[in-house]
């Protein structure tokens, strides 16, 4: 189906498993940990969605609510994070800098996505810290998020969007990784 507002396809396919055709690596990577850590996902199909409203209607078939993923750093570019935060939230850098006390918070620079979580801008997610062996990033989840049943994020590429129960995620996908996260209030 066409989102009429956004102007973005979306296959309102629900799927349960990994794609049959021809993927990037990375994203295949993310159904086999998935797979090995039996954890179970639903999985809906679309064109490029970098930004959350490019998500709007993707949400929807998928039956959660929307996800912001954030990839911050510290001005001295020595400390980074990843925030997961409700999508109708406002982000405040003060907020979160005084929780972690980390001073001038900021977006983080594309090279080091890439090179810790092995994602491009637009495809931030909390999948992307199975690449991230040397643990360079701190995982921030605001507590709304984590009191969800279900969150939604993307499988390392911004042309697929999926949804874990959240207990999954903590109780399994994190440990598998062997990072931890740090719950916020924002």
């Amino acid at each position: 189906m066409l989102n009429e507002k956004t102007g973005i396809w979306i296959d309102d396919t629900v799927y349960t498993s990994r794609p049959t055709t021809p993927r990037q690596e990375k994203e295949m990577a993310v159904y086999d940990l998935l797979e090995k850590l039996e954890i179970p996902y639903e999985r809906v199909d679309h064109d490029v969605a970098n930004t959350m409203e490019a998500c709007e209607g993707i949400d929807t078939i998928l039956g959660i609510e929307d996800c912001k993923n954030l990839f911050l750093c510290n001005r001295q570019k020595t400390m980074f994070y990843l925030l997961l935060m409700p999508g109708d939230k406002v982000f405040k850098t003060k907020d979160l800098s005084a929780q972690i006390q980390s001073a001038r918070l900021s977006f983080a620079d594309a090279e080091y996505m890439q090179e810790y979580l092995n994602i491009s801008p637009g495809s931030v997610s909390v999948l992307g810290l199975m690449n991230d062996r040397e643990h360079h990033v701190q995982l921030l989840i605001d507590k709304d998020v984590a009191e969800k049943e279900y969150i939604g994020c993307h499988p390392c590429v911004n042309t697929s969007s999926l949804k874990l129960k959240t207990a999954d995620l903590l109780e399994k996908f994190l440990p598998a990784t062997g990072h931890t996260c740090r719950m916020v209030e924002l």
